[in-house]
């Protein structure tokens, strides 16, 4: 079941959620430094992730599953976001540079179907990050956050939901290592506790972000009867970029 976008859009913008906000964007960044001149999608809740994209990319998407809902983003600059059916994604075949999906595989009891439509609008070396709860991990186990409903995933399970819909998997992360918790000491910590425990606990981080790029001739098998897709027009603008601070930028 995905989260509603009331209840996503205000733990993001909750002392928490600001923490897990800062500490994922620095583990993407580790594994996609510039985006520059790409077109990049975000698919779920992306907008914790996609903001500092905005005015680097050649195109931004942020596209909101149907049972989520959708809201106006970003709200200082034009609109990014899109309502769509997550299975069957207004965009061409072969569109997309870089594909994040978050608050999105979780909230689904079959993944595949997903997949394959995210394999579809791939561009053959495109990459695409799958950022989901870790099964072994706190955040999976606390309903203080979003990523405590759905279902969570151990590195074996992702790996082998990409393999099956034709995905080379290329190197996995974790990220959020702080205990799930708003407590002052809490958040203070939560760069540091990052470090160390990437350090010494590196499979049991609150999220599992697994990198993969598309195989060139992927399993059909099973694919559904084509449907009529109402296609969006490529590019669109970026939006201007923004000034962020550290921690209280919105989102």
């Amino acid at each position: 079941m995905y989260s509603d976008i009331v209840d996503l859009r205000d733990f993001y913008q909750g002392p928490l959620g600001r923490a897990a906000r800062h500490l994922l964007r620095a583990r993407v960044a580790e594994l996609w430094p510039s985006v520059a001149g790409e077109r990049v999608l975000v698919l779920g809740y992306g907008a914790p992730l996609l903001r500092p994209w905005l005015g680097q990319a050649y195109a931004s998407y942020a596209f909101m599953p149907a049972a989520q809902g959708v809201s106006y983003w970003p709200r200082e600059g034009p609109n990014v976001a899109c309502l769509v059916d997550a299975e069957n994604l207004p965009l061409p075949d072969a569109s997309i540079d870089r594909v994040i999906a978050l608050h999105a595989l979780e909230a689904v009891a079959e993944p595949g179907p997903m997949l394959r439509e995210i394999w579809r609008v791939m561009k053959s070396g495109a990459r695409f990050l799958a950022v989901v709860p870790n099964r072994h991990g706190l955040w999976a186990h606390s309903d203080r956050t979003p990523f405590g409903s759905g279902q969570p995933y151990s590195l074996h399970q992702m790996k082998t939901a990409l393999h099956q819909q034709g995905f080379l998997v290329e190197r996995a992360r974790h990220a959020l290592y702080m205990p799930p918790s708003s407590s002052r000491l809490n958040l203070s910590l939560a760069a540091r506790v990052e470090t160390i425990g990437a350090r010494l606990f590196p499979g049991f981080g609150g999220l599992l972000l697994v990198e993969a790029g598309k195989q060139l001739y992927a399993p059909r098998a099973g694919r559904k009867a084509q449907r009529h897709r109402l296609i969006l027009p490529l590019p669109l603008p970026a939006a201007a970029p923004v000034p962020a601070t550290r921690w209280g930028e919105t989102v």
